[in-house]
């Protein structure tokens, strides 16, 4: 696992090169065994692998996502609000169990947040990619995560550059 840690790194080119649907299916059995708190499992996944629909969800931010266009998977990570209160939380872990899924498999990732961000001056992100998906409007948009095999290479992190200031006693 800390191998994983140490190697994942935010991949925004991709090769033309589809994911196998076995793949995928491991992929969706990771994102069901995220944590939840309580167990409430508020979450819901749509994977896209639609090109069409993956260009019209790259447009989903003003700037940040134009990337999911070359990605040969998308997945939005959404959830029921009223399925609990940390529906974000659940979510955001929901979404690194992903990556670290993909990078596991050999594929790269990058995560795109979508809550809180504008597609237009009147439009937000999560309204954009609810009518993209034609998703109802009691489901959040939390995030979307791009992924596909990697077409560049970035090496890990040293681990002399890691923040260690960041480790506070207790």
């Amino acid at each position: 696992m800390l191998d994983l840690l140490r190697k994942r790194r935010s991949v925004r080119k991709y090769r033309d090169e589809d994911i196998e649907a076995e793949v995928v299916e491991l992929l969706k059995e990771a994102a069901l065994r995220s944590p939840t708190s309580r167990n409430f499992r508020p979450w819901r996944f749509v994977f896209v692998t639609d090109r069409g629909k993956l260009a019209a969800l790259s447009r989903a931010k003003e700037s940040g996502s134009s990337f999911l266009a070359g990605a040969r998977l998308g997945v939005v990570v959404c959830a029921d609000e009223g399925e609990s209160d940390v529906w974000i939380e659940d979510c955001s872990i929901a979404s690194i169990i992903l990556q670290l899924a993909g990078q596991s498999l050999g594929l790269g990732s990058c995560w795109i947040q979508i809550r809180l961000r504008m597609h237009t001056d009147s439009v937000t992100s999560e309204e954009y990619v609810r009518s993209i998906l034609r998703l109802p409007e009691y489901i959040r948009v939390e995030s979307m995560i791009a992924f596909g095999y990697p077409d560049e290479e970035k090496e890990p992190v040293p681990a002399e550059e890691l923040e260690a200031e960041k480790i506070l006693s207790a």
